[in-house]
């Protein structure tokens, strides 16, 4: 797990680094030096050391620089003259310092692996694998978060199968960092129990928003859609807060399955004083139904330009529904040209034939 944490694109580069910059000192010295010019430089070599490798490298490249050191000062017969002692110094204490920085970037990987192991299994506690295929569809997740080295955020999902149909969550917590996360917890806690108990979507709803009464201060809310899908050719949705799904029909028509009023997101319920509309929409053989995140949607390129999702919907036209995915992700992480600041989630439903 460390070597995979330490390895990076520009690793070779890196590792060889050292031995090319001492290469370059010491041909300058034999060319044009008098033995004092260009010789403080070879500690150049250990400190680039320090950035690859550990503590034995380090010291390795040290002792090849000193001894480079001493052989051109051998050269130039300066040995033991007052600026030679100096270099020599000079690149003993650059070594020790970039054994210590070896030392201690060892051991901050180490850590990083820790915490990335503790995050992947977090993610497979909190963002389960989706299945391919579940009850009338095939379905597909992406997932991308916005902390470079994170596998989970404050966006999330679930599809769960129950006696009622496939229930579905797509979500997104206010906030960042481990708050959201902690909150995405709840949030998925509570749906996962409520999605076998309750009758229906609203009582579902009801179960998220007592949930997040306990967990969630005033000012904190949880933006989502939920959607069952049945053995008939429609999808019952509740939609509190979230950017309306995509209903993508075979034809290439699509529609936003919009509610039929606003609702506020979950942990404000109560100001609304009323439940969030049930409403239904029709999903038939071979139609598509895109979930998302505003992630998604606020994605901007470097123009500040917001990703038009309904606008790349034709990405969706692959047979297989992951591969489907991949390239509507891909071309959202093209429209970007750099790591994203949001999360995102996408979440894909395609109705099987009957």
């Amino acid at each position: 797990m460390v070597a995979s944490t330490s390895r990076g694109r520009g690793e070779p580069f890196l590792r060889l680094l050292p031995f090319a910059v001492m290469s370059v000192v010491a041909a300058l010295e034999l060319i044009e030096g008098t033995g004092t010019g260009y010789l403080p430089l070879l500690s150049l070599g250990p400190a680039f050391a320090s950035l690859t490798g550990g503590m034995p490298r380090a010291a390795a490249v040290g002792a090849l620089a000193l001894l480079m050191c001493a052989t051109l000062a051998a050269h130039h017969d300066i040995i033991g003259t007052r600026a030679n002692n100096l270099t020599l110094v000079s690149i003993t204490g650059v070594t020790a310092a970039g054994m210590l920085a070896s030392a201690i970037r060892m051991r901050n990987e180490r850590e990083l692996a820790d915490i990335r192991t503790v995050a992947e299994a977090a993610q497979r506690v909190l963002l389960r694998p989706v299945p391919r295929r579940v009850g009338p569809v095939h379905a597909a997740v992406r997932y991308i978060s916005a902390a470079a080295r994170a596998r989970i955020g404050g966006d999330l999902y679930e599809v769960v199968t129950t006696p009622k149909g496939v229930r579905v969550i797509v979500g997104d917590v206010q906030g960042k960092g481990l708050g959201a996360v902690e909150t995405a917890a709840v949030v998925l806690g509570a749906f996962r129990e409520a999605a076998y108990d309750e009758e229906d979507l609203h009582g579902v709803t009801a179960r998220l928003e007592k949930a997040l009464t306990r967990h969630l201060t005033s000012e904190q809310f949880v933006t989502a859609v939920l959607a069952e899908l049945g053995s008939d050719d429609r999808v019952q949705l509740v939609n509190c807060g979230h950017p309306p799904p995509l209903l993508i029909r075979p034809d290439g028509r699509i529609d936003a399955a919009e509610p039929p009023d606003v609702a506020p997101p979950l942990g404000m319920t109560a100001l609304a004083g009323g439940r969030p509309p049930l409403y239904e929409v029709p999903f038939t053989a071979h139609d598509q139904l895109l979930l998302y995140t505003d992630g998604v949607i606020e994605a901007r390129n470097g123009r500040g330009e917001f990703y038009p999702l309904a606008e790349r919907l034709d990405a969706l036209r692959a047979t297989d529904p992951e591969r489907a995915l991949d390239d509507l992700h891909a071309d959202l992480l093209r429209h970007v040209g750099a790591p994203i600041t949001d999360d995102a989630a996408l979440l894909l439903l395609r109705r099987r034939r009957h």
